[in-house]
């Protein structure tokens, strides 16, 4: 029923404002300073504490303006990238933690923190659900336009839960004039991925409606050593199973300009996803389902003051619908709604050599399982206050910034101070030290899943981060080269809890540090390359003499990517390669028991062949060398796969500016 009234429901908006769009071409439409839908090329830069003026207020650069922050354009990356974790997989301290090929959970370590301790955010409504983590294969390329990334502590700036960081995944900005984009993806594994999206003046104001939608049948075929004891065993053809996925959804927008230079904007955006479940390789399934739907609702206000200040207020909701069935009887968890709520108001001014920023934050979560009847809700309530000084005309800056937040019967703390300085001829240096926490999730505290049991004793997570990076730009070059470390402390870890299950406490802890490089030079309009490598370090300090002092699990300490492209639109050729160590598997840090490295090249091409409409082609190998690796379970990876993709743009009215885009 849901999904035919939304069929029902997005058809009309387009045949609606479509209609409108072609009306506003007889009146000059409005001007906006956002992007049209057909696809440029803007590079990825690294902010060190230069303030972009156009940035609002929510921005990733004005929400902490000395820190470790990348922003990814998404469009520059049209018909190559399957999802989102593929996009995000090329930054330093990175990590994706993959479990199968197209519609398969992904989620991002950062800086060694785990995947519930990294917030996600689409256009600024949290993704992290009941249990702390966001999956990336929930969210499309299609929808995105650029994603901010945040590397270290994010607690004074977003909350409880970014011990290792944060992203905000901003969505492609509508339009006053009438433009249309079509996609349409087929390859290995029988995977097939298309969406479609419109653009136009619609009520004075400007609409966007993006509808997608993909699936993949998965099986591939691998082969596996049964008795790795013995040498020169002969390996045995296998075919992993159960990789399957198919969902789709919709992202509705609107945005309409306000007297005295406001605006506000409005999103819907809607996710389907069914995937089958393999469990691990010690406990596979054979019939085992995941069903999840998402729905997400926002709406933002923001104007300027004069010209020294501007606010903004922002209001979210999203309902996640979980259903989990097939696999063992007294394991399932069964049907989960999640569902989170609440408003953000945020204003600043600028005093003298003082930038004053003051956010006030309040929202509501529960969770309901239908096992047990298990239900559990809390309020979330924070204040957030931040000056940047400007000091010896500007080149030097200070911020300090302190949140203090109360999550459930929590009281958290969360300090940072951070420092940039602008030394000339290119050349800055930046630093920040901080602190952030992580509130116990849901499932941690009071649901039981399966074998898992709850413990409402648990204690927040916390995390005291510094880092400190140089960089050099010129209209060529941008060469970011810096270090960080970070103590995680109170961590929690699942213990065996007689007779055979498993309990969380907080008796872990690490420490981990160190170093990232990123660079990326654009010689020629037609010739990019970009770089990046991380080197980290972690150990175990829990007082256990069988894991104190050993490497955490899963945390890879070299990853290098580098990438080429080459060309112009009507014919460029790119290529991207992935170096990354083995990694471990558990605690105990036997090099017997870990993940073999992996090496990753990828290469394709892409032309457009035709204008008004655009019409390009693009073909791309990934793993060309089909190396064979697997998930953090010991399950198989997809190898070598090959995709098509065919995308049109259509802009029947382009203006003079019409490939050129303004800044994020």
């Amino acid at each position: 029923m849901l999904r035919s009234l939304l069929a029902r429901t997005v058809i009309g908006l387009v045949l609606s404002f479509q209609g409108q769009a072609r009306a506003g071409q007889e009146t000059p439409a409005p001007e906006s300073s956002e992007p049209p839908l057909p696809e440029f090329v803007l590079p990825t830069v690294e902010v060190i504490g230069k303030e972009v003026p156009e940035a609002p207020v929510d921005s990733a650069q004005r929400r902490d303006p000395t820190g470790a922050i990348t922003v990814i354009d998404a469009r520059e990356r049209v018909g190559e990238a399957r999802d989102t974790a593929e996009l995000l997989g090329g930054s330093a301290s990175l990590v994706v933690q993959d479990s199968g090929g197209y519609g398969q959970s992904k989620s991002l370590v950062v800086r060694g923190a785990s995947s519930n301790g990294v917030l996600v955010f689409l256009d600024g409504i949290p993704l992290n659900g009941a249990g702390g983590v966001a999956d990336l294969s929930l969210i499309p390329v299609a929808l995105l336009e650029r994603m901010e990334i945040l590397r270290g502590a994010a607690g004074a700036r977003y909350g409880a839960g970014g011990l290792g960081g944060a992203v905000n995944l901003v969505t492609r900005a509508p339009s006053s004039r009438l433009l249309s984009s079509g996609e349409v993806t087929y390859g290995s594994f029988d995977t097939v991925m298309a969406h479609v999206a419109a653009s136009g003046a619609l009520l004075e104001g400007q609409a966007l409606v993006l509808l997608h939608g993909g699936r993949s049948q998965g099986d591939f075929s691998y082969r596996v050593d049964e008795l790795p004891a013995l040498d020169d065993n002969p390996l045995t053809q296998e075919v992993r199973t159960r990789n399957d996925a198919r969902g789709g959804g919709a992202l509705l927008k609107y945005r309409h300009g306000l007297d005295g230079g406001g605006r506000v904007d409005v999103l819907a955006e809607l996710s389907l996803e069914d995937r089958a479940l393999a469990g691990t390789v010690q406990n596979p399934t054979v019939s085992r389902r995941q069903d999840q739907t998402r729905l997400s609702l926002g709406a933002r206000w923001a104007r300027p003051f004069g010209d020294t200040g501007e606010g903004s207020a922002r209001g979210f909701f999203r309902r996640d619908w979980l259903d989990v069935a097939g696999g063992t009887t007294g394991v399932d968890s069964g049907a989960q709604r999640y569902t989170v709520g609440g408003v953000e108001v945020e204003g600043r001014a600028v005093l003298g050599r003082n930038a004053l920023a003051v956010t006030l934050a309040g929202s509501s979560e529960s969770v309901t399982q239908t096992v047990g009847g298990q239900a559990a809700s809390w309020w979330r309530a924070s204040v957030m206050a931040m000056d940047e000084l400007s000091l010896f005309s500007e080149r030097l800056k200070l911020v300090p910034s302190l949140r203090v937040e109360r999550v459930g019967h929590y009281s958290l703390l969360s300090p940072k101070l951070g420092a940039s300085v602008d030394l000339g001829h290119g050349f800055g240096v930046r630093a920040n030290a901080g602190q952030s926490h992580r509130a116990p999730s849901f499932l941690e505290l009071y649901i039981r899943q399966g074998l898992l049991l709850p413990n409402p004793e648990l204690k927040p997570e916390r995390a005291l981060s510094v880092d400190a990076a140089a960089l050099w730009r010129d209209d060529i070059w941008n060469v970011t080269a810096g270090g960080f470390a970070a103590v995680y402390e109170n961590l929690i870890a699942y213990e065996l809890y007689p007779p055979n299950l498993a309990k969380p406490y907080n008796f872990a802890a690490a420490r981990v540090w160190g170093a990232e490089v990123e660079l990326e030079a654009r010689p020629r309009a037609w010739l990019t390359v970009t770089s990046s490598y991380a080197w980290t370090r972690t150990q175990n300090r829990y007082g256990d003499p069988r894991y104190f002092g050993k490497e955490l699990p899963y945390r890879p300490r070299h990853k290098w990517v580098g990438r080429l492209r080459v060309g112009p639109d009507w014919l460029n050729g790119r290529t991207e390669v992935l170096v990354q160590s083995s990694q471990l598997i558990n605690r105990v840090g036997e090099a017997r028991l870990s993940l073999p490295s992996r090496t990753w090249v990828s290469v394709g091409t892409s032309s457009t062949f035709l204008h008004r409409p655009d019409l390009t082609v693009s073909f791309d190998v990934k793993n060309l060398l089909d190396a064979r690796t697997a998930d953090y379970t010991g399950m198989p990876l997809p190898g070598r796969a090959a995709y098509v993709t065919l995308s049109v743009a259509l802009d029947p009215s382009p203006s003079e500016d019409s490939h050129v885009a303004s800044p994020p």
